[in-house]
């Protein structure tokens, strides 16, 4: 833990209002009840062939994993009282609805293509091929409260699990 998201436990979300898979915009600080928001850095293409300069990257890899980690998880968090679950990256809506329906992912991914989220919250982010992408992180949100922020994430498939982990534990 390099200390970079120390800052965002007890934090009010900021207002963003974020593009959404569903075709609505989400600012996740107006949510009722407790809200799951992953950050991920980037979802590779259908036949899209990974460098070795992206796996070179400490914690890039990993995206899909982590997304279907939440996906097979929601029945549990619905039972543990979280009342929504978003996916959050830098990549365009229509990339993210391609990522989304290849998956199967029963919640919106949210775009922070303007990078307004990243910056509102200082999150932590790296730099590939030009593109500023964030690091993988996930937050629980109460009533656009932020009350708990894992991060780094490792292994990507297990941050579901880290969470709801956290939820039984503590709720």
């Amino acid at each position: 833990d390099d200390g970079t998201c120390n800052h965002l436990t007890g934090s009010r979300f900021p207002s963003v209002a974020l593009p959404a898979t569903s075709g609505s915009t989400v600012d996740p600080s107006t949510l009722s009840g407790l809200s799951i928001l992953f950050c991920y850095p980037r979802t590779g293409a259908p036949n899209e062939t990974i460098t070795d300069d992206w796996n070179a990257i400490p914690g890039a890899r990993g995206c899909t994993p982590q997304a279907c980690s939440f996906r097979d998880a929601c029945d549990e968090f619905r039972s543990l009282g979280v009342s929504n679950i978003f996916g959050a990256s830098t990549q365009d809506t229509p990339y993210q609805q391609e990522a989304k329906d290849r998956n199967h992912l029963p919640y919106d991914l949210l775009s922070d293509e303007k990078t307004e989220m990243i910056k509102a919250l200082n999150l932590p982010t790296f730099e590939w091929k030009g593109t500023k992408l964030i690091k993988r992180l996930s937050m629980a949100i109460e009533d656009g409260k932020i009350i708990k922020v894992f991060y780094p994430v490792f292994p990507p498939n297990e941050s579901a699990n880290e969470v709801l982990k956290w939820l039984k534990e503590s709720r």
